[in-house]
């Protein structure tokens, strides 16, 4: 078997790296990059308080435009609703460890 290590250094290249999978946009990214930036809790994603920081650090004023974005985040499974609240899809969170992709070619 061959090994292949990609060394990432940012969130964003993490999520960039899975975006193969997840096929989201690049204003997509920035947005799934600016909750995660601004959210104290990836277990509760696009709280208010999160809305209002990504809102401000992407320059977006209509509300309804966010929710539209957090709607298709959701639609493509990068997030996902669980018990109210939004969290992080297991493949997109950093924080759980490495991650090894077996691909096999029949």
């Amino acid at each position: 078997m061959k090994k292949i290590a990609i060394p990432i250094d940012s969130i964003y290249k993490y999520f960039q790296f899975w975006n193969g999978v997840f096929k989201l946009t690049a204003k997509e990214l920035d947005v799934l990059h600016a909750f995660v930036e601004c959210s104290n809790n990836l277990k509760n994603l696009c709280t208010l308080e999160d809305k209002k920081c990504v809102a401000t650090a992407l320059g977006i004023k209509d509300k309804n435009t966010l929710n539209n974005y957090i709607k298709k985040l959701k639609d493509k499974n990068a997030i996902v609703k669980v018990n109210n609240s939004y969290t992080l899809n297991k493949f997109l969170n950093p924080k759980n460890g490495d991650v090894q992709i077996s691909i096999s070619w029949r």
